[in-house]
């Protein structure tokens, strides 16, 4: 795959349209690594003029905020914002909510102001302009939850982008009895991701993944790499692994269209 990084773009005198903000977990977990495969295939595929910041980028400050450091936060925050400033940098798309929503809604008062779009809505919007088409066949009668991540839905309502494109694919979109702005979080949030569990009587991905079976799902859908993390354990916890896939919207896009 060839990525290129705003550095290179520049010394070429280009400036791209779109910033893609790969995230920590984009860069680092083998996993998530998948998905963002997944969304440079899309790119490509939809002829995006985009790059990547590289060694340049770094954390958006996300875990530290939520674990109570807003030092740590401002630091991390301030440094990234004068490297997109630099590159003076438009627009971004990334596949994380969390680097979604803090980009989005706690850089500008810090001085980092940016068009920032979720993967779900960029790719609804290239299909909605006729850059990419969606085909259906290879999950044609699969029945796929879309597990909202909590940062994408009620923290910034998005809903429906997610759902139009899972609707495209020819699929039963059914809905988990905990849905949208009454969704149950996958307990991956306010950087409980990098602790151990406290004491209680279950695991809340565990809860999560209990909804999504009572709908008899064949894949939950998710939008968001630490959610993906969550339900794949929660699946694992049910022994359910060999029945259920765990597909990013991207993931899902990709392996329909072969691309």
């Amino acid at each position: 795959m060839r990525v290129p990084t705003m550095a290179e773009m520049m010394a070429e005198g280009k400036s791209p349209e779109v910033l893609f903000w790969v995230g920590c977990s984009g860069s680092f977990d083998d996993r998530a690594k998948k998905i963002t495969k997944a969304m440079i295939k899309i790119l490509i595929k939809a002829d995006v003029e985009f790059a990547v910041l590289g060694t340049e980028e770094s954390c958006t400050g996300d875990p530290a905020k939520r674990a109570g450091n807003e030092f740590l936060f401002q630091m991390q925050a301030m440094t990234n914002i004068e490297v997109l400033n630099a590159y003076e940098v438009k627009k971004i798309v990334t596949t994380c909510p969390h680097c979604f929503n803090t980009l989005k809604n706690e850089y500008p008062e810090l001085g980092g102001d940016y068009k920032v779009m979720h993967h779900t809505e960029f790719i609804n919007s290239l299909l909605n302009e006729g850059k990419i088409s969606i085909e259906g066949g290879k999950y044609n009668g699969k029945r796929i939850s879309f597990h909202d991540p909590c940062y994408l839905g009620r923290g910034n309502d998005i809903y429906e982008a997610p759902r139009e494109l899972i609707r495209k694919l020819d699929v039963e979109l059914v809905e988990m009895r905990r849905c949208k702005s009454n969704a149950l979080c996958c307990g991956a949030g306010g950087a409980q991701m990098f602790k151990e569990s406290e004491k209680g009587n279950k695991d809340i991905n565990v809860e999560r993944t209990e909804d999504a079976l009572e709908v008899n799902v064949n894949i939950i859908a998710t939008g968001c790499p630490f959610c993906n993390t969550m339900m794949t354990d929660g699946i694992k916890n049910k022994e359910k692994e060999n029945e259920i896939e765990i597909l990013d919207i991207a993931e899902l896009i990709v392996n329909a269209n072969n691309l």
